[in-house]
């Protein structure tokens, strides 16, 4: 059977939306080809009439740190960040959730755009991305516009942007300073079912008191789209991490996450059981972490701070 027509390699975003253009609709962009091959092979998605190839536009493929701040092509393979320095110490969430993703292999070709697009409730990338606040561009015949990581979601596998039209070309998000962590944890079948039974990304901003000032909380699959935890975020706020923050969070989570059951993952009794404990997993590291950077530069090798939960 054939999967496509045409095959087309453009160099810049303006060429490949020209492509998607002349097309009419059946075409679809492609980088690693991780998700969307296998959907077209193994019928999930029909045939299409034409693949732009995007592995070859510059801007796509770039991670530029710039300040305070960080962008990221959407063509850019998970290995190459997790491989990048400034993005595991001041991006761990996002460096932690891209390492999970497949095994070496895929992460060499597989993308942060893929992960993205495929718009899957619970995709790694996307939740850490939810947790970093992060913003994502798209361009069309229209121009480009810049928009928030959650508003790209209409519901499972649904994306708010046109796949057949408009290009994702890349993320944007601030970088973890002073008092600031981030961590991403998940679960998983052992039996090797490529999505998570839950992950979590958590991003938190302590005072040198130790007080948590802000926070933000992705967690997947708990809706129709990547979702963000805004009452768990709450219970955690003007307090320091301890058992009873982590608690008053999990029962928080429970109550806002419309967990349900996968038939081929687990069950929603499952999930609401397993949910607290993947949020002490993130939230307790996050928080040691952001207190740890509140030392000065030279002491912060001898200050460890531990969370007894």
């Amino acid at each position: 059977m054939t999967y496509w027509q045409e095959y087309v390699q453009p160099r810049t975003v303006d060429a490949a939306l020209r492509a998607l253009q002349q097309a009419r609709g059946q075409a679809r962009l492609v980088a690693g080809g991780t998700d969307l091959l296998l959907d077209l092979q193994q019928g999930r998605h029909p045939p299409v009439r034409r693949l732009v190839d995007i592995t070859s536009i510059d801007e796509m493929l770039q991670i530029r740190i710039d300040g305070e701040h960080a962008e990221i092509g959407a063509a850019v393979p998970h290995r190459e960040i997790v491989d990048h320095p400034v993005l595991a110490d001041r991006a761990a969430c996002l460096t932690r959730a891209c390492s999970l993703i497949g095994g070496p292999q895929v992460r060499n070709v597989a993308t942060l755009g893929g992960n993205v697009a495929h718009a899957l409730p619970a995709g790694d990338g996307t939740i850490a991305l939810v947790a970093l606040d992060a913003q994502a561009e798209i361009a069309s015949r229209a121009g480009r516009r810049w928009l928030p990581i959650e508003a790209l979601f209409s519901g499972p596998g649904q994306t708010t942007f046109d796949r057949t039209a408009e290009v994702l070309v890349g993320f944007r998000f601030r970088l973890t300073g002073s008092g600031e962590a981030s961590a991403f944890e998940r679960i998983m079948r052992p039996q090797g079912v490529a999505i998570a039974i839950l992950n979590l990304a958590c991003w938190l901003r302590v005072d040198a008191s130790g007080i948590v000032t802000a926070a933000r909380i992705g967690v997947g699959p708990a809706g129709p789209r990547p979702f963000r935890a805004h009452q768990a975020e709450a219970a955690l706020v003007g307090r320091r991490i301890d058992s009873g923050a982590i608690d008053e969070a999990g029962r928080a989570l429970l109550d806002e996450a419309a967990l349900r059951t996968s038939a081929h993952r687990a069950t929603l009794e499952y999930r609401r059981h397993l949910i607290a404990t993947l949020l002490r997993r993130t939230v307790v590291p996050a928080y040691e972490a952001a207190v740890h950077t509140m030392a000065r530069p030279t002491d912060r090798q001898d200050q460890v701070v531990k969370v007894q939960v």
